[in-house]
């Protein structure tokens, strides 16, 4: 307690002084007590020796001056604050939930999802997004939850944001879409995006026949850099040769724009090749062998030809797969090659580009820890075969295919003998009457 220029400190010694209080009433059971004083430049003087009744009243204001100071504190902290307690009347979900649904377009606007796909998503995680309610304050609903996370993946916008938005604690939005995210990739993957089979290869290889014309070809691979927040400890680790902090995202696709597999969380700043090496796609396709078809002739011939995969100059997964020809020395064979292959090869460049044109979370500079990107990258990868398979192919999906005369990526490679021959292979056969298209001279040559 401050006097003046000085401090009184009293010592209190709980088997010299007793005190009670009741009311106003207040018993010191000591006649001497001792009472310290002390200047304000810390300079200790000798004990002064107080009578009981100024000892009794130095002890009362020091008590009354603490359970102030603890009230002033109780009274700062809050159970739940006021802009998060008027999520029920003020917040999105209640204001704008029920319209949105009577506006199907507006609602699919909202994220990125139609109602009829938002309402089976929600029953399949209902029982897993429902939490118990207490009566310390109301659990949040499983149609919140969800939309909560799907607004998040479909605009990239901050925890602080979402928290102005929906009156939800921005600590309790972070827990909802790192549990969300993990639900929707665990629950939805056996449906969208079950382990491939030889049905499933054999049903692929068809589409990019029908398609692309490209016979015997089973997927489209390649690899896309997201960009990250720094992990921490990393160094220059996940620093990658475009000059910024990135996850690999590897996937293999289909002519209808949905991933057959993928693989995520490659925090390294080497190439696509060394990424794919060690990815669990190639090690799932080298372990999994046996799913694959057989060979079979290419039509109109009789020579069997292995199914192969089509990817760029840096991928390598399978044995059997199939990169352009590097630009050097090409002749028209190679160049029809190369154009049939960026043909076919355009399908996972269109996929990447449908993926980050509806989930805007994946082509943002992610700001979230090391295991919740792989969590959000992997929902968004669900959620793109979801949609596709209930709201149909992306209306502009074809705009976002590049261009077929720049999307071959001319850069040198060495391939071996094995790959160098099947490669020959399906250039002479392309030059075949059963092979060739009407339009890949012209294309090549460029008058098309």
């Amino acid at each position: 307690m401050e006097d003046g220029v000085n401090t009184v400190r009293v010592e209190d010694n709980v088997n010299i002084v007793r005190m009670e209080e009741n009311g106003n009433i207040v018993r010191v059971e000591d006649n001497v007590n001792i009472v310290r004083i002390e200047d304000n430049g810390s300079t200790s003087l000798p004990p002064v020796r107080l009578p009981s009744a100024h000892m009794a009243l130095l002890v009362l204001l020091a008590r009354r001056r603490k359970l102030r100071r603890q009230e002033a504190a109780r009274q700062k902290r809050l159970w739940i604050h006021p802009v998060i307690r008027m999520k029920q009347e003020k917040g999105t979900f209640a204001m704008l939930y029920a319209d949105l649904r009577r506006c199907p377009e507006k609602f699919q606007e909202f994220i990125q999802m139609s109602t009829s796909a938002f309402d089976g998503l929600l029953d399949l995680l209902r029982p897993l997004l429902t939490m118990q309610q207490t009566l310390l304050r109301r659990c949040i609903s499983p149609e919140q939850r969800l939309l909560i996370t799907l607004r998040f993946l479909s605009t990239g916008e901050t925890y602080s944001s979402l928290h102005q938005l929906f009156h939800v604690g921005k600590s309790t939005i972070s827990g909802i879409i790192r549990t969300t995210c993990d639900l929707i990739f665990q629950n939805l993957r056996p449906s969208v995006m079950p382990a491939p089979t030889e049905e499933t290869w054999l049903q692929v290889a068809e589409g990019f026949e029908s398609a692309a014309s490209f016979p015997n070809c089973i997927g489209a691979v390649d690899g896309k850099h997201l960009r990250v927040h720094q992990p921490p400890h990393s160094g220059s680790k996940s620093f990658n040769n475009k000059k910024f902090f990135s996850v690999v995202l590897m996937g293999v696709a289909d002519t209808k724009y949905k991933f057959l597999a993928i693989d995520v969380g490659a925090y390294d700043g080497s190439g696509d090749a060394r990424v794919m090496e060690a990815s669990q796609i190639k090690q799932k396709m080298l372990h999994d062998e046996n799913t694959l078809p057989a060979p079979r002739p290419l039509p109109g011939t009789t020579r069997p030809l292995p199914f192969v995969m089509v990817s760029d100059e840096a991928v390598n997964v399978t044995p059997c797969q199939l990169r352009p020809f590097p630009r050097k020395g090409l002749d028209t064979r190679r160049r029809v090659f190369n154009y049939r292959l960026s043909r076919a090869r355009r399908y996972i460049e269109c996929t990447f580009g449908i993926l980050t044109k509806k989930w805007k979370i994946v082509s943002s500079s992610i700001q979230l820890d090391v295991a919740t990107v792989d969590a959000v990258v992997k929902a968004c990868c669900i959620l793109h075969n979801y949609v596709i398979d209930h709201d149909g192919p992306d209306k502009d999906a074809e705009a976002t295919v590049p261009s077929l005369a720049t999307a071959i990526n001319w850069q040198t490679s060495k391939p071996d003998e094995s790959e160098l021959e099947l490669k020959d292979l399906f250039a002479d056969y392309f030059m075949t009457p059963e092979g060739s298209v009407p339009w890949q001279m012209a294309c090549v040559s460029g008058t098309a």
